[in-house]
């Protein structure tokens, strides 16, 4: 059998609901990996290692007697360090929480447990998912494990560095101006960022709580749409929860392409923010494969990606300083410099630019919901280019923001980032996003799925 560490998700449940794989066995061929790779990928904060083999034995005898509750029943998988995990630190990678122990589980932690997945391990991020990889923290930034000498996107770090590195499965990353979708990019996997409110934030560290997304990180879209099975639900007790009916969003997966409306939002890269040839070129091939595959391509224009930032930025900062306005008056030398000096500004963001910033925003949606009267789905850039080095702090800053996943941060509708080539000069991966109307996530996966089954990139694997 395959090394069970480079199973996907639906492969491992595959074969454990057949008997032919324990959870056992899973856990300890990925435990195996982690050993041989972490040294040199920093994405683990915290290996939970003993707590992690109890639960797989748990699960083994479990599955023994009943079989599997869900796929997910004895599936490992990663948690980014702001998300709650009972008994264990949330230290958001961050001096000021490292001694914080979470007095309970996250909601969407809770109904992953409920379906039987085990976790491991709390993953890297950048320090209160706002910084950018530092080396001024109690823990050093994850790397990309496609070229270790460059950062795999912010801030969900960790988690796209260990799906990308076969450590196990599936992760779990969150998403407040792109930062599932970020690292999903950089490192050659599957990102979503869900409809706004669909996924549970309580028990997560906010950044900004109109923005905030919790989102799965997969190597396949197939793995993704189950993993959203397991965290999507109401919460009533997360303000921003939506009440939104059950479903299977892997249920259009063999769907494909045929007859799908995509407007591609050419100007977000070719003038907004003007992507480098290799990117423009990728995204260029994976119209023209979608167009081959059935789907009808048509150009579509939105307001200018400065704009949607503006407004991003604009909410985000006040919302975060509300959260940090303490720790940044009493304690601002505990940050990392990159978060202190991002953090910053929002103490001078005032009240009328906040709420002319929520006015807009309400018109951005409904600029976005009336090209989705045009078509079923809009296919953007990720980035820009592929992932700078890692230990250049003005390439980080410049390349940091030059990307298209902030506008759908603005408007709540889902998205997801896709891997559509490999930058030949240094090996390394870019992505595309596809973007739905809101709660479309099926029709998302669909069109994703059938995009990955047509391209050659999902096979890849970094060379670690």
């Amino acid at each position: 059998m395959t090394a069970p560490h480079t199973l996907t998700l639906a492969e491992a449940a595959a074969l454990i609901a057949a008997r032919r794989l324990s959870p056992v066995e899973l856990l300890e061929d990925c435990l195996s990996r982690i050993a041989a790779v972490e040294p040199r990928l920093n994405a683990i904060i915290a290996l939970l290692a003993e707590p992690a083999r109890t639960a797989a034995r748990d699960a083994e005898a479990e599955i023994a007697k009943a079989g599997p509750r869900s796929p997910l029943h004895g599936i490992p998988v990663g948690l980014k360090d702001i998300i709650d995990l009972a008994g264990i630190a949330t230290t958001c990678h961050s001096k000021l929480q490292i001694d914080r122990i979470a007095t309970e589980d996250a909601a969407v932690v809770t109904r992953l447990r409920a379906a039987g997945a085990i976790f491991p391990a709390k993953l890297a991020t950048h320090e209160f998912a706002i910084g950018g990889p530092a080396f001024d923290l109690p823990f050093p930034p994850a790397r990309n494990p496609w070229n270790l000498a460059h950062h795999p996107g912010g801030s969900s770090s960790g988690s796209g560095a260990a799906i990308a590195a076969r450590y196990f499965p599936a992760a779990l990353g969150t998403d407040t101006g792109g930062s599932v979708r970020h690292p999903a990019s950089h490192c050659g996997i599957v990102g979503l960022k869900a409809t706004y409110g669909l996924v549970s934030r309580r028990g997560v560290f906010p950044l900004a709580f109109t923005l905030d997304h919790v989102g799965p990180m997969t190597r396949t879209v197939r793995d993704n749409a189950m993993l959203l099975n397991a965290m999507a639900g109401h919460d009533a007790a997360d303000p921003g929860s939506a009440a939104a009916p059950a479903e299977d969003y892997t249920r259009l997966l063999n769907a494909g392409l045929q007859g799908l409306r995509i407007g591609f939002v050419r100007h977000f890269h070719e003038t907004d923010q003007p992507a480098i040839p290799e990117v423009a070129a990728a995204l260029e091939a994976a119209a023209k494969l979608m167009a081959a595959e059935g789907a009808i391509l048509s150009n579509i224009t939105l307001p200018p990606l400065g704009e949607f930032a503006a407004v991003n930025r604009t909410i985000l900062l006040p919302e975060a300083t509300a959260i940090h306005e303490p720790w940044l008056r009493d304690r601002p030398g505990d940050y990392a410099a990159v978060t202190r000096r991002r953090l910053l500004p929002g103490m001078f963001t005032t009240g009328t630019d906040y709420v002319q910033a929520q006015r807009r925003r309400r018109e951005l949606v409904a600029l976005v919901e009336a090209a989705f009267g045009e078509v079923d789905l809009l296919l953007t850039a990720s980035s820009m280019e592929p992932a700078c080095r890692i230990d250049d702090p003005a390439e980080v800053e410049r390349t940091y923001p030059r990307q298209a996943r902030t506008p759908f941060n603005v408007t709540g509708h889902p998205a997801i980032s896709v891997m559509c080539g490999v930058q030949a000069s240094t090996g390394l991966p870019i992505g595309l996003q596809l973007v739905a109307p809101s709660f479309a996530e099926a029709r998302l996966f669909a069109a994703a799925a059938g995009y990955e089954r047509a391209a050659p990139w999902a096979a890849m694997a970094p060379g670690l």
